[in-house]
């Protein structure tokens, strides 16, 4: 028999358990509730429990939550929330088996996001919304953001993850440097005394944040591009709990999760909203989600009775548990129950999003608008790479392409060119 240090045997019942444990990653179990109390009517969600699509000979099930608060009217955010989710899928290549559905879900985010707002300014309304978009696939949850709406994770072990961004301009330098940069200007409201009150403002406009979908009266600097995080949950599960700044502006992360541990969604939601409201009055509409992603045979994440202290606001958290916090006889064996982040890109830059190292090598069609999806004709599409600074990495010739279009979207969107779409009176 050969010595355990040359080969490392695996016992037969811990085999039969992992397989059991990848059959069991197929199909978690879903569990949401909502709730809203409203001020504006400005705040809309999506709920899609049970989306399917082909795969080979079967069917595949995910799921989508949206959260989408608007301002300035509620235009973008119903508008958003009707074509979103087409646009995302329509930039999805078919015939994808599941490992590459959701390799290719970031890049058909940022596609998806960027076709949405791009259609709705043809319309020539001046509303905006923030999006907070998120799909489950089995143990994968991508979460794809823009704005001030967030999207939190808690674990089984009681870890928190913050998987969306803060595109507030008051707590976002870097969006700040971006804006200033590509020709716009960022300052607080003057009272004409040289007095500066409220938060900081994206002029002209005055819009209190860098990234939305809509807001055609900012100018083309706040972006649609949003911020994409990719997550794979362990079989023990967690809980999302996904909310408009009504929530966010009134509790903090660890107190949201508090408040209703050991609820359940339909529970946990309405009070999450009732303690927002509580705690500042009903000052915004306040609206929440809360989903839980569980083993089938495993009680909800909310019933944990002890949270470990978060390491870090608005940070990736990402820890693997010690082995010694195993209880099961074969833990030396035992895979380690682990959130493990899969992908994360901010970069408002579409040729840093649409890079040519994408594993899935028929994402970007020769002839197709990488964003919009129209056809090109031969020799008309722009490649993503045209006029970067960096020529010896990247070739003007090199996909994937964009229409005529989208490329001065692009353009604008990186202060190289002017839609001549500026004016004022735009707020959050």
């Amino acid at each position: 028999m050969a010595a355990r240090s040359e080969h490392q045997t695996v016992p037969l019942s811990v085999l039969l358990k992992r397989e059991l444990a990848h059959e069991k990653i197929e199909n978690p179990e879903i569990v949401h509730g909502q709730a809203c109390q409203s001020k504006k009517g400005e705040d809309l969600t999506l709920i899609k429990a049970e989306c399917q699509r082909m795969v080979g000979d079967g069917v595949s099930t995910y799921s989508v939550f949206g959260m989408f608060d608007g301002h300035n009217g509620s235009a973008a955010a119903i508008y958003t929330k009707e074509n979103l989710l087409n646009n995302v899928l329509s930039a999805i290549p078919p015939d994808l088996n599941r490992d590459e559905w959701i390799a290719a879900l970031p890049r058909a985010l940022v596609a998806g996001f960027v076709k949405t707002d791009k259609d709705f300014q043809e319309k020539g309304q001046k509303s905006g919304t923030t999006v907070t978009f998120v799909i489950i696939e089995g143990w994968v949850v991508t979460v794809a953001s823009v704005g001030d709406s967030r999207c939190v994770l808690e674990s089984s072990d009681g870890e928190i993850y913050y998987l969306s961004a803060d595109h507030r301009l008051d707590t976002n330098e870097e969006e700040r440097v971006r804006i200033t940069s590509s020709g716009g200007e960022v300052g607080r409201l003057n009272t004409g005394g040289g007095a500066e009150v409220g938060p900081l403002r994206c002029w002209p406009g005055g819009l209190c944040l860098s990234r939305s979908i809509g807001d055609m009266d900012v100018g083309e600097f706040i972006v649609p591009v949003p911020h994409v995080k990719q997550v794979k949950l362990p079989t023990a599960g967690g809980r999302l709990v996904i909310c408009s700044d009504g929530v966010w502006d009134s509790l903090p992360a660890e107190v949201a999760l508090d408040c209703c541990r050991g609820m359940s969604p339909d529970a946990a939601a309405p009070h999450i909203v009732k303690e927002a409201v509580q705690a500042k009055g009903l000052r915004d509409d306040t609206t929440c989600i809360v989903v839980d992603i569980l083993h089938q045979e495993k009680p909800s994440v909310s019933a944990a009775q002890t949270r470990r202290p978060v390491k870090g606001m608005l940070k990736s958290m990402f820890r693997k548990k010690s082995s010694e916090s195993s209880s099961c006889n074969d833990k030396e064996y035992a895979e380690p129950d682990v959130v493990e982040e899969l992908y994360e890109e901010g970069s408002a830059m579409l040729s840093e999003r649409f890079d040519t190292k994408y594993p899935v090598c028929n994402m970007f069609k020769l002839f197709m608008c990488a964003v919009c999806q129209v056809e090109i004709k031969p020799g008309e599409g722009i490649s993503i790479h045209e006029g970067a600074p960096n020529s010896t990495k990247f070739r003007p010739w090199d996909g994937p392409f964009l229409c005529s279009s989208c490329q001065e979207k692009k353009e604008a969107m990186e202060g190289k060119r002017s839609l001549g779409r500026l004016s004022s009176g735009s707020d959050d």
